[in-house]
């Protein structure tokens, strides 16, 4: 194919002529929203990760909140989170009344560094630790994990970007994993509901809990009742919970592309084996880390986001200077993430400062995500490079 000339952004939804349709049959559903087709996405997600339960919800988000409440951290808690990842990872344990304490990350990949988690949890006492699958690789979740464990911790993966991601054979997400594992259904993650997320678990416990915490607390379930049922209209509230829940149009999209994933999959590791092609002799910058056992990785990777390290010192631009100027070339690039303790939200409240998190500022500094998505033409990453090399190329 020859290369598109329109604007290619960071990345985007990839919607069909099946998932409208799919969309419109569920419109004429009696039920839209707590019907059938949010059982069969919690189905769908549930076999593609290998989980016993999956529970949707609204947006990851709110998938985060879910699982920090089911998991009973609460006021006073600490709540551990790497110091690179998008807010919510974060907010999700000021929701229930604890507070996120920042671990530093690898400055190749950006990922949890379990070292300096050894440091966290030997300050004092951690309710959960939420490693980040960041830009669709995995954690180090053997270290993270036995670690979590060691110090009584709830581990709950933030798997945001991970959708299809494998660790050591085993899918992101299923068996083997932590106590539960978020996900999200935003348009430029790897399938979408538009906005959506979900929460997988092999703790049937926590799986009803989070059922009813999406639905006000509430329950009609006999053997949670406290009165006997008087009839089929009787419910009733043990906690407050929220309206967090999925309507049947979101889910039955998702049904719709959750049967792509693996052709998405496949676009996506093609694309980037052409990206690695592609800047191998590319002056100043090169692809990030691939994971914690120093394996290529592409195939493991659910390679949510295509991220590359420039030395902007080096090539003499500024990032700012190379973000508009490839914006002028019609390429779409953005930033995941700045540093958490930089936020003036978490500086207000007592963050260390960067001088803490040595690796997170490393990666920061030089981080850039480049288009990545499957509907992207085969010479596309030629393209973006061509343009690179224009801007920061010598």
């Amino acid at each position: 194919m020859s290369p598109s000339s329109g604007f290619l952004p960071y990345g985007r939804q990839c919607i069909e002529d099946d998932d409208i349709a799919a969309v419109v049959a569920a419109l004429r559903q009696d039920a839209i929203t707590t019907g059938p087709s949010v059982d069969a996405f919690e189905r769908a997600v549930a076999d593609a990760v290998g989980a016993s339960h999956c529970v949707a919800i609204s947006n990851g988000t709110a998938a985060l909140h879910a699982a920090v409440h089911a998991a009973g951290v609460g006021p006073g808690d600490r709540v551990a989170v790497p110091a690179i990842t998008f807010l919510a990872t974060a907010n999700c344990a000021r929701y229930v009344g604890a507070e996120p304490v920042f671990v530093d990350v690898d400055a190749e990949t950006g990922l949890m560094d379990p070292a300096d988690l050894q440091r966290v949890l030997a300050e004092g006492p951690v309710r959960a630790v939420i490693p980040v699958h960041l830009t669709g690789r995995s954690v180090d979740l053997a270290a993270i994990g036995a670690l979590a464990a060691d110090a009584g911790a709830v581990l709950i993966e933030d798997a945001a970007h991970a959708l299809g991601a494998r660790y050591r054979g085993r899918p992101i997400g299923g068996a083997g994993g932590g106590a539960m594992a978020t996900f999200s259904f935003h348009p430029v993650k790897h399938v979408t509901t538009a906005e959506g997320g979900a929460i997988t678990t092999e703790d049937a416990g926590l799986a009803a809990a989070m059922r009813r915490f999406r639905s006000h607390g509430m329950t009609k379930d006999p053997a949670e009742l406290r009165t006997p049922s008087p009839g089929p209209w009787y419910y009733e509230a043990h906690e407050s919970g929220f309206n967090y829940r999925i309507t049947d149009l979101q889910c039955a999209l998702g049904v719709s592309q959750m049967a792509k994933l693996d052709r998405f999959l496949a676009r996506r590791r093609a694309l980037v084996r052409r990206y690695d092609a592609l800047l191998t002799d590319l002056p100043f910058v090169r692809p990030n880390g691939r994971g914690p056992d120093g394996a290529d990785g592409v195939d493991d990777s659910a390679w949510h986001l295509y991220a590359v390290r420039i030395d902007f010192d080096a090539a003499g631009r500024s990032r700012k200077d190379v973000m508009e100027a490839l914006a002028a070339r019609g390429i779409g690039t953005q930033v995941h993430y700045i540093p958490l303790p930089e936020q003036p939200v978490f500086v207000d409240r007592g963050a260390p400062p960067m001088s803490r998190f040595p690796g997170a500022a490393a990666y920061y500094a030089q981080t850039l995500s480049l288009p990545l998505y499957p509907l992207m033409q085969d010479d596309d990453p030629d393209r973006v490079v061509a343009a690179l090399r224009e801007v920061v190329g010598a």
